[in-house]
């Protein structure tokens, strides 16, 4: 059986120790499902598209992407998104909308509990 070994970035390393700590002092569960997320090789990250964010969410929400958001397609709502990091069109077109693109670190700031908060895989 191969070692499980963690992400080599530092700063992802960094933010994976984050999520566990808020995960342990506010007893939020969905940090500890994101910390895991971010814990797989990075070729099987996710990668999601603004447009499939658009379909898949309502105005308002707020969304966690364990992975990269790209600029593909178009966000006709003011949604707050939360990634590893986000492309520059990507990044354009949220502000654009209305909407936020947050690291994750900022969203633990505003939000530790983690509460009305989704996952997108």
């Amino acid at each position: 059986m191969v070692k499980r070994t963690l992400p080599t970035n530092p700063r992802t390393r960094r933010l994976i120790r984050l999520l566990r700590k808020a995960s342990n002092i506010h007893k939020a569960k969905i940090w500890r499902a994101l910390s895991e997320a971010l814990c797989i090789p990075s070729r099987r990250r996710i990668v999601i598209n603004i447009g499939k964010i658009d379909k898949l969410t309502k105005e308002g929400d707020c969304v966690v992407v364990a992975g990269k958001v790209l600029g593909f397609g178009n966000l006709s709502k003011k949604v707050d998104i939360a990634a590893l990091s986000f492309s520059q069109t990507a990044k354009i077109k949220i502000i654009q909308s209305g909407g936020k693109a947050l690291s994750l670190e900022e969203l633990i700031a505003i939000n530790p509990k983690g509460k009305n908060v989704k996952i997108l895989r």
